[in-house]
């Protein structure tokens, strides 16, 4: 199989849009999260609290003719997508429509807005906002095809809607793509468009936070007293190539994708299973042959919810022992869904570059019901490691796991 490496990195973040500027958000202690005023008025949804991109905007950077079939969320994976080209050297170049570039991309949904067309059609029998591009705009595989059409590109579409770990997926697969020689380049994924509909679909759940008066204090991964999560938004690219053919191109290497492991719990739809959580990080580290103990860092999921923090790192204790550090960035930027395991990536090779990895934001007392490990809290810790392994868990059961190294 022929290796796979990171040669392209982008993204559009609640906390900016590129690692130095996030950095020194996140070395202040800051998070994206806040209170919605906005969402005062829909009836029956417990949470005010979300984590928006503020200021994003591509009305001057790209004309209204290459935006029309985009919503927010294929806007945030396209821009993600350029700024990861032009990071990788191949914003321009001709490979990418040559073939053998492709894109696997996901996210939970398009962008909902367009769905009030379909549902005019459907309740008063007649719609003044459908037109040619509502579809586009709202099918789950609206960033992957947007992505592909934006660039030209002419290789194979993965598109990957499998809500948490639409990112890890596609990175995941795309990887796949090209181990087996079926692509060199692989455009790989995820974003988010924050809506109301999002965090409805939790609050049902009675698994989002609605510490409403206190943004600043939640959501707290891990923590004994946390109370749900936040629903963030926001989209990261890799470009991912074959060694030697990044090699041959004198291409700058951030980090090669070594491992690779995914599968689902066949149990229940909202309720993880620890089990094969495990199974999962397993299958990550056969894929690449590293013990357990190669590995120095583990970004977990770490969503804030009870059932899925304590299943999780209940399942990492069992993979890797109590000594083994992790951390949760969505205490961060509140659970992107389809963007976090993107964005998680990214962050995760920023931070095993710098050696220094950030601490769960609000997590001052581990429940007890979770497993012991290594939790950064309190301060930012040093670690020099050559692998980290990036976790997503899920709706459905569908568990990823990717082990990258450092370059």
């Amino acid at each position: 199989m022929r290796r796979v490496v990171v040669t392209g990195m982008g993204g559009v973040t609640a906390l900016g849009n590129d690692w130095p500027a996030i950095r020194a958000r996140m070395e202040k202690g800051e998070t994206a999260i806040r209170a919605m005023p906005e969402w005062d008025r829909f009836e029956g949804v417990n949470t005010r609290l979300a984590a928006p991109v503020t200021g994003f905007s591509v009305e001057d950077h790209w004309p209204r003719k290459k935006t029309r079939t985009m919503g927010p969320v294929a806007k945030m994976a396209v821009f993600a997508t350029e700024s990861a080209l032009a990071d990788a050297g191949l914003l321009d170049s001709p490979e990418l429509r040559a073939g053998r570039t492709g894109v696997a991309y996901g996210s939970s949904f398009g962008s909902p807005g367009p769905v009030i067309g379909f549902a005019e059609l459907m309740t008063e029998g007649r719609s003044k906002t459908l037109n040619a591009t509502s579809y586009i705009q709202l099918m789950s595989h609206t960033a992957a095809v947007n992505i592909g059409l934006f660039f030209g590109l002419t290789g194979r579409v993965i598109p990957t809607s499998s809500a948490c770990t639409s990112g890890s997926q596609a990175i995941g697969y795309a990887t796949e793509a090209i181990r087996w020689g079926k692509a060199d380049i692989m455009l790989a994924g995820g974003a988010e468009e924050l809506d109301i509909t999002e965090s409805a679909v939790f609050d049902t759940l009675y698994a989002t936070s609605t510490r409403n008066d206190t943004p600043h204090l939640t959501p707290r991964p891990y923590d004994r007293d946390r109370d749900g999560l936040v629903i963030g938004e926001g989209a990261a690219t890799f470009v991912l190539e074959d060694y030697e053919h990044a090699v041959a191109r004198g291409a700058r290497i951030h980090a090669e994708v070594v491992g690779f492991g995914t599968n689902s719990d066949g149990s229940h739809v909202t309720q993880p299973q620890a089990e094969t959580m495990e199974a999962a990080m397993r299958l990550a580290l056969e894929d690449c042959g590293l013990p357990a103990s190669a590995i120095g860092f583990v970004s977990g999921h770490g969503t804030a919810t009870e059932w899925g923090d304590i299943a999780e790192t209940q399942a990492t204790a069992r993979v890797f022992g109590p000594g083994i550090p992790i951390h949760s960035l969505k205490s961060y930027f509140g659970h992107s869904l389809g963007a976090c395991g993107g964005i998680e990536a990214w962050l995760g090779i920023e931070m095993m570059r710098d050696g220094r990895f950030c601490p769960t934001v609000n997590l001052d007392n581990v429940d007890e019901r979770c497993a012991e490990l290594d939790y950064v809290m309190g301060g930012h810790r040093a670690i020099d490691t050559e692998y980290l392994m990036t976790n997503n868990f899920a709706f459905g059961g569908i568990n990823t796991s990717l082990v990258l190294k450092r370059r």
